[in-house]
Formats: C-alpha cells, sequence, structure tokens
C-alpha cells in the first residue's frame, strides 16, 4: 500500500491536470499509469495493467447503452420531437399563469425522456421556448431562468447519461437507477411549475402581464410545427406554437412517449437488458424519425455526432476505471473515509461535505468528469455510512446538476446565453433568473436525503 505523500500525489495529480486544461481522460490515464507506476517500478506492470484494464471494461455489453441510448434521443430531437413536445405542453397549460414558463418546464421534464441530456435541452428550448416568451413580454430574466433552471431535468428523468455513467462505475443495475429517478425528476419539475405560477400571480410582469391580456393579443398564425423535421437552424419558431392543429401534435408526441416508455418499462420489467432495451428504442426512433419526414442526409448526420460524442465518453469510462482500480489499490478511499469519519462530522455532515464539493466542482467542469473524479471515493464512503446507492446516486445527480447552475462558471447558463437567438443577453440575468430553480433543486436534495424511499421506492417494487 502507498504511503500517505504517494497517495496524495495521486489525487493531486490529476486535479492539477484537470485545472490546467488537460481532457478529463488524458489526466486520469497518465494519472492512473503514474500511480502503478509508483507502485510497481516497472513499465512492463503498467503496460499489463492498462490493457488487461482496457480489454476487460470495453468488452462491457453495458457500454453499447450509451451510444444506442443517445443515438434514440437525437433521432427523436432531429425530428421535431421537442418542438411538438413544447406546442403540446403550452397547448394544455394556457389556464395557467406563465403558461409558456410552465410549458417549457413541462416540455424539458418530457424532453429528458427523449435525450437525458440537459446540456441539449438547454440549447433546445433557448431556441425554441424562450423567443416566444420574449415575444408575449416575458421579462428577460424570468424567461432565461426558466429556460436554464429546468434543463436540469434532462439528467435526472431517464433515460439519464449521467445514470448509465454513474451505473457503470458503481455497479447499479441501471434499470433500478432509471426508477431511482423519476419521482425525483418529477417533484423537481413540480416544484418548479408552483414557483413559475406563484411568482407570476404576484408579479404578472413577469410573464408579461395579466393573462386576459396576453390571451386577447393578435399573433401570427404558426405554422404547422409536426410536418417534416426540425432543421438546426436556431430561428426561433413563428408564432403560437399553441396554434398547431391538435391531432397531429397529440399523434407525434404520444408515439415519441410510448416509444420511450415501452423501452424503459421493458428494462425495468426484466422483459430486456438496457443494452437490448437502448437497441430496440434506437430502431423505433428511427422509424419515427423516417414517418415524420427526416432525410437519409440527416440520418448521417446523427450517426456521425453520436459517434463523435459517445467515442471520448467510452474512453472517458475507461480511464474512469483504471483510475478508480488505482486508488482501489492505494487504498485511498480507506484513508479518505478514516479522515473523514475521524472529522466528528457524522454521516449527515459528511454527506453535506460531498453535496458541497459537487457544487464547487459543478461551477468549474462538465457533469460526467465530476462523476468519473468523485464517484469512485464517495461511493464507498457513503455505503459504509449507511446510505442507500440508488437514493445517494440521485443526490449526487441532483447535485451535480445543481452545480451546473451555479455561479460564476454554470455551464447550462453558459450554455443558454450561447444559443440563444438574442445575442444581449447577459450573463448575470442568466444567472439571477435561475435562483429559484437552484433552490427547488437543493429542496428536492434535501428531501431524498431525509427521505429516501422518494428514489428507493419504485426500485423495490
Amino acid at each position: 500500500m502507498f504511503g500517505h505523500s504517494e497517495m496524495l500525489i495521486v489525487v493531486l495529480l490529476v486535479l492539477v491536470l484537470v485545472f490546467a486544461g488537460v481532457h478529463i481522460a488524458v489526466a486520469l490515464g497518465i494519472t492512473a499509469a503514474f500511480g502503478i507506476w509508483l507502485m510497481m517500478g516497472d513499465l512492463d506492470v503498467v503496460r499489463t495493467f492498462v490493457s488487461n484494464t482496457a480489454y476487460e471494461a470495453l468488452r462491457d455489453y453495458v457500454f453499447a447503452v450509451i451510444p444506442l441510448f443517445m443515438l434514440m434521443g437525437d433521432l427523436l430531437a432531429k425530428c421535431g420531437a421537442a418542438r411538438d413536445i413544447y406546442a403540446l405542453g403550452h397547448r394544455f397549460s394556457k389556464w395557467l399563469p406563465a403558461q409558456l414558463a410552465a410549458a417549457t418546464i413541462v416540455s424539458n421534464a418530457l424532453f429528458g425522456f427523449v435525450t437525458g441530456v440537459s446540456i441539449a435541452a438547454a440549447a433546445t428550448f433557448s431556441r425554441i421556448a424562450y423567443p416566444e416568451m420574449k415575444r408575449y413580454g416575458y421579462r428577460r430574466d424570468f424567461a432565461l431562468g426558466c429556460v436554464a433552471g429546468s434543463a436540469c431535468l434532462g439528467m435526472l428523468i431517464p433515460p439519464s447519461v449521467l445514470m448509465i455513467v454513474w451505473a457503470v462505475l458503481t455497479e447499479v443495475s441501471i434499470g433500478k437507477l432509471f426508477l431511482a429517478g423519476v419521482i425525483p425528476g418529477f417533484l423537481a419539475a413540480f416544484g418548479m411549475i408552483v414557483y413559475v405560477v406563484v411568482a407570476a400571480t404576484l408579479n404578472p410582469a413577469l410573464s408579461g402581464g395579466a393573462p386576459e391580456s396576453r390571451a386577447s393579443r393578435t399573433v401570427p398564425r404558426a405554422p404547422d410545427l409536426t410536418v417534416g423535421p426540425a432543421t438546426d437552424t436556431g430561428d426561433p419558431p413563428t408564432g403560437l406554437p399553441s396554434e398547431a392543429p391538435l391531432g397531429p401534435l397529440l399523434r407525434s408526441t404520444g408515439l415519441v412517449v410510448a416509444l420511450v416508455i415501452g423501452v424503459l418499462a421493458a428494462i425495468w420489467l426484466g422483459l430486456c437488458t438496457p443494452t437490448e432495451g437502448a437497441g430496440v428504442g434506437a430502431v423505433g426512433a428511427l422509424v419515427l424519425a423516417l414517418i415524420k419526414g427526416i432525410t437519409p442526409r440527416e440520418i448521417r448526420d446523427v450517426v456521425i455526432d453520436v459517434g463523435r460524442t459517445s467515442g471520448p465518453l467510452l474512453l472517458l469510462l475507461f480511464c474512469a476505471q483504471l483510475y478508480s482500480r488505482v486508488l482501489s489499490m492505494t487504498g485511498f478511499t480507506e484513508v479518505a473515509k478514516a479522515f473523514l469519519l475521524a472529522t466528528g462530522l457524522g454521516a449527515w455532515g459528511i454527506l453535506a461535505v460531498m453535496v458541497g464539493i459537487w457544487f464547487v466542482l459543478g461551477t468549474l467542469i462538465d457533469s460526467i468528469s465530476i462523476i468519473l473524479l468523485t464517484v469512485p471515493i464517495f461511493a464507498p464512503i457513503a455505503a459504509h455510512l449507511g446510505f442507500d446507492p440508488l437514493a445517494f446516486a440521485i443526490i449526487g445527480i441532483l447535485a451535480i446538476e445543481t452545480g451546473l447552475l451555479t455561479p460564476p462558471f454554470g455551464l447550462l447558463v453558459f450554455t443558454v446565453k450561447a444559443a440563444a437567438p438574442d445575442k444581449s443577453v447577459e450573463l448575470a440575468e442568466i444567472f439571477r433568473g435561475a435562483i429559484p430553480y437552484w433552490l427547488v433543486l437543493l429542496a428536492v436534495v434535501i428531501g431524498i436525503a431525509v427521505f429516501p424511499g422518494l428514489a428507493t421506492w419504485l426500485p423495490s417494487l
């Protein structure tokens, strides 16, 4: 086993490399190889260890889950699913104050079932929802905060890429982890809707004035958003989306939701493995995309984009497993556990420290990198403290997503600014508007910590 100085070198080296701008996979791989060399002093041992880990990790069938679910989500998004979901969400929320904001939150929750990527949701609804809210007089920070805050739902509602990565690292059942995120995800969405409704009721100026005055405004009739695939031009839709015909909207959104829920239900019920379910979902998404008019060129672009995204992600997972093994061999996890227990903070205090670290890291680096850096250390400690692995996973994912809204470097906020058609948008406006959503997510984190059954009840059925 390492001495404390060598352990510290292994941990500090990866942090120095990451914050120096080195790619997270390269940083993890270099640090792991260096750690093995420190222990063994033999480069042949390092080469053998790395090659064996690579073979064992990448031949695991579960690694096919990520690209297949990403392919399913990208195909559905490319064929116009986001626009259809938003149009339908607004159609059925017209009676609410701040109905466009409520529709954005509902749409992000449903879109989470499709993509499972919060950055994609933020970019998509910045182009679709924000122009509509702005045109109807919504205060800019209120509208932008709604888009950024509700985008966090993408990583919490299955199928979530973060959940898959967490499950791979901790060897937790992917199906059970998907189930664990359902209730917390919808609780977060409900809390956000309550906020926008109450805020707009108390201060109608946030949403452009009284509902009746908005309804009386004359706007150009919208085109049928369900006809043909969505083009990624970044142009906002013209006209109120709720004016699109209801029948095609119901049919389009219903087919998408039925496909995703069918795939997830098959996994949850044990009818197929996550890999098989993801494969069926990808084929089903291709069929739906073809029905909606996606072109062969767009299909090729989707496949290439998924390959460009998932390839580095699989390399990340391999390097993370390599680093995790080295940490285990050095005994760092045991030392970290002993140190935290010796502080006398107790289980709740240690959990608060972990959540605080996730908040800070969320302001600096992306969600997957945070999981790769921290979960191999935190998960064994949490298990020793008696936290349920599923509840702890949802707490961690929520905390990491909350960090993406935290100043000064919340990545979701930067994504919204980059994707919003209005280039005069300022970061401070988005951060200010996102604060209530940050508080909602924090409340759900506390709720799961106090009542872990919110995450464990569905998987236990």
